[in-house]
């Protein structure tokens, strides 16, 4: 019998939360997903030393103030790792803007052209690429400006319906729902565990997918941030799941039957669905505490793991 994990890539596109090539290579996904946490694991891999040598050398050679000097380094640095990863997969490689640009639409405009320009300075072209942004209101407005020039974005960082409809709105190309982290403000704020079909991180990635499908919305719903096998298993079917290299193993050595959860055909109820204008769009965000405070946390820990990666690149430097 088929493997789980091979059962789901014939319902789902199956992507690598990931920037180990090791693991990639390994596990074979369609598409492939950075930040900066995942990056500096990635650099400390041996596999990756070259492209790390090379980004240091290059750091020597600049001029001007020291922080700007690391900081370009360490956008260099994502570019040069994502050209790597576009050679193992054949879809795309999400590449994230700054977290620190997540209140800034002109900002993150500038930055994702900056990133793409990179990339097809490299022969790589932004058909192969994913702009990561933030669910902010700001940074949806940047992805609807970035998606009208060709240039595909990922809307990250999201835990609730009003942020899903307005990048539908925006038109952005694809969002990443976070099922683990929704769960793990439940388990906090509620102290207790959740089953798999009562997840509530399972519970809104099925309600945005069946607002989006009963509405013909063609943003791509993408599963992220998964805690168990368990949850996987329940968005089975959905457009995409992003998944760590320890979740797809565990699929891949599971002989059991998958059964499919969502289907375009059968999207489920949809949900009451909020207006998505600014005065609205942040009075449903201040609504919901737990989209709110995971937003919020969600772009200092990316933050934070930037300020890591700098500091890093500044002592190699």
């Amino acid at each position: 019998m088929a493997s789980k994990l091979d059962q789901l890539r014939k319902m789902t596109v199956v992507v690598a939360d990931t920037g180990d090539i090791e693991a990639i290579r390994a596990l074979q996904p369609v598409d492939c997903t950075t930040n900066p946490t995942l990056l500096l694991k990635a650099v400390a891999l041996p596999a990756l030393a070259p492209v790390v040598d090379e980004t240091l050398a290059w750091g020597r050679r600049q001029n001007g103030a020291r922080e700007s000097v690391i900081a370009a380094a360490a956008d260099r640095l994502a570019v040069a790792v994502g050209a790597e990863l576009t050679k193992l997969v054949p879809g795309r490689v999400s590449t994230e803007v700054d977290a620190t640009l997540s209140f800034d639409t002109a900002a993150t405009v500038e930055k994702a052209r900056a990133i793409i320009a990179a990339y097809e300075s490299r022969d790589i072209p932004r058909q192969r690429i994913l702009i990561k942004i933030a669910s902010t209101w700001e940074g949806i407005q940047a992805a609807r400006v970035l998606q009208k020039e060709g240039i595909d974005c990922n809307l990250t960082l999201l835990f609730s319906l009003v942020q899903a409809m307005a990048c539908a709105d925006a038109g952005a190309f694809l969002i990443s729902p976070f099922v683990g982290r929704i769960l793990d403000w439940h388990v906090k704020n509620e102290g207790r565990s959740f089953a798999p079909e009562e997840d509530p991180g399972v519970r809104s990635v099925r309600a945005i997918y069946a607002a989006y499908k009963s509405r013909g919305v063609k943003t791509i719903v993408m599963g992220a941030s998964f805690r168990s096998a368990g949850e996987v298993e329940a968005l089975a079917g959905c457009d995409r799941l992003t998944i760590s290299p320890a979740l797809l193993d565990e699929l891949s050595k599971d002989q059991g039957t998958l059964e499919r959860k969502l289907s375009p055909e059968n999207p489920g109820a949809a949900p009451a669905i909020p207006d998505v204008d600014e005065r609205s769009f942040r009075w449903h965000l201040n609504e919901d505490a737990m989209a709110t405070e995971k937003l919020a946390e969600g772009i200092r820990l990316f933050a934070a793991d930037l300020r890591k990666l700098h500091q890093l690149i500044a002592g190699k430097l």
